[in-house]
């Protein structure tokens, strides 16, 4: 695999946890949260003209934080985890405030060339609007001056509440301590969508998974969940006062059917990423998922269409009945509105507040707030999946990209191991996809998971942040791809094409014939016709020498992660023969690994790819094994370089030595009897020509200052 230490820049604070909370395109600016800071940067260069607030927790808040026996250093400080925009001059800031939640509003300016940021209010309460421990996520979005938030109210942890506040209207949540509406959850991220064409219909989602009682109440499993709610919603006016009678949940299922017909659940949900497409109603919800369990590990991306989740919420409704208490469909009489509907909205023009609902509907979501059927994803599969791979999936976002064959989806994901990669979902023959890694980046030096990532098609950015920092990384980085046409084509990124000189930046607009590129494919054999080649299927030769009995490694990476690999070798002049694999030879993701090199093992090794039929050499490697007595006699400090020549047979001298070194060694040997018998002569030596003239300054250099031993004639 290709990983390349491609770090642009990053910002860092001591004792940080760092998480990107809003983007701004129009302002050009990006708010990142962290201990007692919040920063403000500039979006096309991070390093450059960033803000900062110092917004610390007072010391008589830090002082009852830990006297309860919270962690002084991850705990009791203030964790900014809320920044939302307010007006076109203010933000709405809010932070753990060490177990106090507080909030403020920001001065950020009106025009970004301002340079204007700076607390402009006093503190207020952040109760209901910002969690208590900095450890538990908080989701929130901001509405008509208007905050919605997903998060745990109380000091305990264990009131969690989907909740509406600064607002000239009565306060919302959702049903206190009732585990059919909210059970242990973990927010993930919160969106405000549409749902037709009146804006009265639009609602609120919140993602979250949450832990669930089976049906024998015994074992609580772990389920990803999606719930919504109107932001029109006042409450009820008998029932459910001052409480969502809005509010309905899903489960989203991302699961591998296996051939014996098992099913495989990744439940846990880490990130979401919406992508708007040209089809009406065809929004993308991309989620990344975990499976935690000790017997399968790994991770997942699925795909929901906005479509599906409609359906799935105008669908029947959960209900337990029997014996064992089962989950079954709802077969009674549904009330109307339909529970969930927006008052004033298309289906109901002559109810204006939730206050107007009839007492059987607001009673109806109070006991059946879930959809009997779960939401899946577009195929029924997930687009990606990782299994025992060595790391998992932290986070996701999307870029759609238009290449010359059609449009693309490239997704970068984020790891725990502190990288992110670049994929790119590709049709195959069956509707379904394959994905393919373009290339995967250590955005980071230290291993820490990345905590989110923002794209911004607009720049061409993606930032990405951990505990470590905050990284800035273009989205196309075609130069990578090397200078030739065949490896420009294989790559198969969107973003980059074949301009005749170099692999550079594709677009879509442009009219020049000479773009080669070939996404759905990647054949370079019909794409780089009148490009030589035959010029990038031989590599340069390259000699490398190990010691007997020792560990070499014959390192060869090609640069597309999709190519095959073969060794092959050549000893004397014997045709090319397949290397044998065995326990002590074996090929690895960066080459051939040789253990207790033997002399047998001598020779040219080739390393052979083939991508799409289409092959080369990518690497050329002549191997010497080194005895043990002669590594003795070149590592021996206290002998001159040349001293031990005349103790070494010539022939086992030369075997150190390539072919062409050989040949040079030789005829450098025969100018220099030749010279000696012209100064004999009383002549003077004739100059040595070509690669000699280079070779002797060497071989002089080495002499030792004890003339008497020379270089023995060959």
């Amino acid at each position: 695999m290709n990983k390349m230490n491609i770090l642009k820049c990053c910002f860092k604070i001591m004792n940080r946890i760092l998480e990107i909370l809003h983007m701004d395109e129009d302002q050009d600016r990006m708010y990142v949260g962290c201990k007692d800071h919040v920063l403000s940067m500039d979006i096309n260069n991070i390093t450059h003209g960033s803000l900062k607030v110092f917004w610390p927790a007072s010391a008589s808040k830090i002082e009852e934080c830990q006297l309860a026996g919270k962690d002084p250093t991850h705990g009791c400080g203030n964790f900014i985890r809320v920044v939302q925009p307010y007006n076109r001059t203010h933000m709405f800031m809010c932070g753990s405030g060490a177990y106090s939640p507080v909030c403020v509003f920001i001065n950020r300016g009106r025009r970004p060339e301002e340079q204007v940021f700076f607390i402009d209010s006093r503190s207020e309460p952040g109760k209901g609007r910002c969690s208590f421990n900095p450890q538990v996520n908080t989701v929130s979005v901001m509405i008509n001056q208007e905050l919605f938030s997903g998060m745990y109210i109380d000091f305990m942890g264990t009131d969690a509440a989907i909740f509406r506040s600064l607002t000239k209207r009565n306060p919302v949540r959702t049903d206190q301590h009732n585990s059919k509406w909210l059970s242990e959850p973990f927010f993930i991220d919160a969106h405000l969508l549409p749902d037709g064409t009146d804006p009265n219909d639009a609602k609120l989602y919140f993602f979250f998974r949450e832990r669930l009682t089976d049906n024998s109440g015994n074992t609580k499993n772990i389920h990803t969940m999606v719930a919504r709610v109107c932001p029109n919603d006042i409450g009820g006016q008998r029932s459910l006062v001052n409480k969502w009678t809005t509010f309905l949940k899903a489960r989203m299922v991302c699961s591998v059917l296996e051939e014996d017909g098992t099913e495989t659940h990744f439940d846990e949900l880490e990130s979401v990423f919406l992508l708007e497409t040209e089809q009406p109603k065809g929004l993308l919800v991309f989620g990344v998922f975990t499976s935690t369990s000790s017997v399968f590990k790994g991770s997942a991306v699925c795909v929901y269409n906005m479509a599906d989740i409609l359906t799935v919420f105008n669908g029947p409704f959960a209900h337990r009945e029997g014996p064992n208490f089962q989950w079954v469909a709802f077969q009674g009489r549904i009330p109307y509105p339909r529970p969930g509907t927006c008052p004033g909205g298309a289906f109901t023009p002559d109810l204006h507040t939730t206050k107007e609902f009839p007492d059987d509907v607001v009673n109806f979501v109070r006991n059946h707030p879930v959809m009997f059927n779960p939401i899946y994803p577009v195929g029924r599969r997930p687009l990606v999946v990782r299994t025992n791979a060595g790391y998992r999936y932290t986070s996701v976002a999307v870029d759609q990209v238009l290449a010359a064959d059609g449009s693309y989806q490239v997704l970068f994901l984020g790891t725990d191991k502190g990288t992110v990669q670049k994929v790119i979902a590709l049709p195959s023959n069956h509707s379904l996809h394959e994905d393919l890694i373009l290339e995967e980046l250590e955005v980071f030096k230290n291993q820490a998971p990345v905590s989110n990532l923002r794209i911004s098609s607009k720049k061409q950015q993606l930032y990405v942040s951990s505990e470590f920092g905050v990284s800035q990384v273009s989205l196309h980085r075609c130069h990578a791809y090397g200078s030739a046409c065949a490896d420009c084509c294989l790559a198969r990124d969107p973003y980059c094409a074949w301009d005749g000189l170099s692999c550079s930046r594709f677009y879509p607009t442009g009219k020049r014939r000479s773009r080669r590129q070939d996404i759905m494919h990647g054949n370079p054999l019909t794409q780089c016709r009148g490009f030589n080649l035959k010029a990038y299927r031989n590599a340069v030769e390259m000699m490398q020498y190990g010691v007997k009995n020792n560990t070499t490694f014959l390192e060869c990476q090609p640069k597309s992660p999709q190519a095959s690999i073969r060794w092959l070798i050549q000893r004397d002049n014997d045709r090319r023969k397949e290397v044998k694999l065995s326990d002590r030879v074996f090929s690895t993701e960066h080459g051939l690994l040789i253990r207790s090199a033997l002399p047998s093992d001598q020779g040219l090794y080739y390393c052979l790819t083939t991508e799409n039929g289409f092959k080369r050499t990518v690497a050329k490697i002549r191997l010497r094994v080194l005895s043990d007595a002669m590594v003795s006699v070149l590592t021996d400090k206290r002998q001159s370089p040349w001293g031990w020549a005349s103790s070494v047979h010539p022939k086992v001298l030369l075997a150190a030595f390539s072919p062409a070194e050989t040949l040079a060694v030789q005829q450098y040997c025969k100018e220099r009897n030749l010279q000696k018998k012209q100064q004999q002569q009383a002549q003077p030596p004739g100059p040595l020509r070509g690669d000699l003239a280079k070779l002797k300054p060497l071989l002089d250099r080495r002499k030792s200052r004890n003339r008497r031993n020379h270089l023995p004639e060959v």
